[in-house]
């Protein structure tokens, strides 16, 4: 009994339980406001408003970066500031699925900021729990770090291997999730009309819409076990884990809005990433032997991001000139 309490309690040795408090509170004040008061009207989010919106969660993770940096020093600072932008790139892939999610159940554009608004619900919450267990799990025992580390190289690897487009990979009406559902649960066939649920004859039944964020949930569930190694490959502090994973989260439903169309301007940050998931793996392996500092770690993350995004810009997509 006493074992299964140490897991919990790892996370929060070392930040009082106020700065948690404060943190969440925080985040669920933001919350509040941006659905109880920016959106109580459902509409299209246009490019202005997500950037915006981007802007708006960037600042405040500089913000609460710059916090750490003045209350607990560089080293934590530079932990979050790594954990958040390899977050953020992982965030990309995300938004891509949502853009294909959303073409293949054709989600009307004023109901897809509700959808993703609780789908980054679930995912902070599976975030929260993944970190909690996996922090808790490496301060017992030390060698899954190993484990953590062979699996982000070859997740790297693989993501730089050449493969078929994704939009043939990704089958949303097969998600296991949503077979299962619709076994068991009746799903309205009517034009949905941005709710979840729906009264026909007599009952309760979901909509579409429902369907959507289940997919949606079980998706953010597969790219979790990615996030996790990644950023306990960067931090082994509980607190900076999960804030830098929250604060990437919360700014995935802008970026989604504000990327989606020019994803192609970014075709060359996914090699980049694989070849960050691969350098912070390789840097667990050989940790015992020669440890690489923080700051080392950050630059190279953000030269490569630097790097994969020129490149993007500069090198046009053969036979891109000639689309019009």
């Amino acid at each position: 009994m006493l074992a299964g309490v140490t897991l919990p309690l790892a996370l929060f040795e070392s930040m009082p339980l106020w700065a948690w408090g404060a943190f969440f509170a925080f985040i669920i004040a933001m919350l509040a406001l941006d659905l109880g008061v920016l959106q109580r009207h459902p509409h299209a989010v246009t490019m202005r408003e997500a950037l915006v919106w981007c802007a708006v969660w960037i600042t405040l993770a500089l913000g609460f970066n710059f916090l750490l940096l003045h209350w607990r020093g560089p080293e934590l600072a530079q932990q979050f500031l790594a954990a958040y932008l390899v977050e953020l790139c992982l965030s990309v892939d995300n938004v891509f699925i949502f853009i294909l999610v959303f073409a293949f159940f054709q989600v009307d554009a004023r109901f897809q900021h509700r959808v993703l608004f609780w789908g980054i619900i679930g995912a902070v919450v599976m975030r929260a729990v993944f970190i909690l267990v996996g922090v808790g799990v490496i301060h017992r025992f030390h060698w899954v770090l190993y484990l953590f580390g062979a699996f982000l190289v070859y997740t790297g690897i693989k993501m730089a291997r050449p493969k078929k487009s994704e939009e043939e990979e990704i089958h949303p009406d097969q998600n296991i999730a949503v077979r299962l559902f619709r076994r068991f649960f009746r799903v309205s066939e009517q034009a949905d009309a941005g709710t979840f649920f729906v009264e026909e004859d007599g009952r309760r039944i979901a909509t579409r819409l429902f369907i959507v964020l289940l997919v949606i949930e079980t998706t953010d569930l597969v790219f979790a076990l990615d996030s996790l190694p990644a950023v306990l490959a960067i931090t082994k502090d509980g607190f900076v884990a999960l804030t830098s994973n929250i604060f990437a989260i919360l700014g995935l439903r802008s970026l989604y809005f504000a990327l989606n169309g020019v994803m192609q301007l970014f075709r060359y940050l996914k090699v980049g990433l694989a070849i960050i998931l691969v350098f912070i793996g390789a840097k667990m392996l050989i940790e015992p032997w020669f440890a690489i500092s923080t700051t080392t770690s950050l630059t190279v993350i953000g030269s490569v991001l630097t790097m994969a995004i020129l490149l993007s810009v500069l090198i046009k997509e053969p036979g891109a000139e000639t689309i019009r």
